[in-house]
């Protein structure tokens, strides 16, 4: 086959960019292992079984050099680095105060903005992914990715108070299969205000397998507070809800889900 009016290195140049440039940016290359932070978003109270057995934390004067309140930072940071920054392992490192200059050029980026192509990246020297420089950095990152309190003022945020009807968390629902079918990522606020069990933040990357026979998705997404391995959200048709996963911190069950970051006041 004969391409006309280009050159034949110029055009599979062009063609080799664009793929490239294409797989870079799509959720569907995402690794738990190599793009998310490896500590965590501490939460302010003690749990056990989903359930506050101790406020000794919160009301203590001199409270330790604890991580909390980040939940949507992390999440939003994650997205980010995923999209604008790349890793260049075979570079020497560079020193703190360059690091906190390019941390904060990336976390400064819109996270609904389209990927950027790999060469207008954000570099990182001297380490293979996300993971790991944030193990070797965590209290520089913690520093530089942003402020708790501001994710809270979001206007977004004010739609817990009254988006309570099961027809929106459908439409919810349809939202998040079409921007994981364009292969991008979802941010889901997961509240269940007045209740108040959750209010929290995780990222949803990808279904954990098939659509189940009776119409449930399963999805895997990345939860700040368990940097550890992905956590599970469902989406149970026949209630028109969704479902987190039980763990220390929440008892398990519903939830409603609010997209965040997904566009300008979001």
């Amino acid at each position: 086959m004969r391409l006309k009016g280009c050159r034949s290195c110029g055009c599979f140049a062009a063609i080799f960019l664009a793929v490239s440039t294409a797989q870079a940016g799509s959720a569907a290359g995402f690794s738990y292992d190599r793009d998310t932070l490896a500590f965590a978003n501490t939460t302010v109270f003690a749990y056990e079984q989903g359930k506050i057995v101790s406020h000794h934390n919160f009301f203590e004067r001199k409270k330790p050099d604890r991580y909390t309140r980040r939940c949507f930072v992390m999440t939003r940071t994650v997205e980010q680095f995923y999209k604008f920054a790349r890793f260049d392992p075979n570079s020497p490192l560079i020193d703190e105060s360059e690091l906190h200059k390019r941390i904060r050029a990336v976390t400064r980026k819109p996270p609904w903005h389209d990927p950027l192509p790999p060469e207008k990246r954000v570099v990182f020297p001297g380490y293979h992914n996300l993971r790991e420089m944030s193990q070797a950095h965590s209290r520089l990152m913690q520093r530089n990715i942003g402020l708790g309190w501001v994710a809270y003022l979001r206007p977004g945020n004010f739609r817990m108070f009254y988006l309570h009807n099961r027809t929106y968390q459908e439409k919810t629902h349809q939202e998040l299969e079409q921007t994981l079918a364009r292969g991008e990522f979802f941010i889901a606020y997961l509240s269940d205000y007045p209740i108040l069990h959750i209010n929290h933040s995780v990222l949803v990357y990808t279904h954990d397998g098939q659509r189940s026979s009776d119409g449930t998705d399963h999805y895997l997404v990345y939860d700040p507070n368990h940097p550890d391995a992905p956590r599970h959200l469902k989406w149970l048709p026949a209630k028109r809800e969704f479902n987190y996963q039980k763990d220390q911190e929440f008892v398990g069950g519903f939830t409603r889900v609010f997209q965040v970051y997904g566009k300008v006041l979001q």
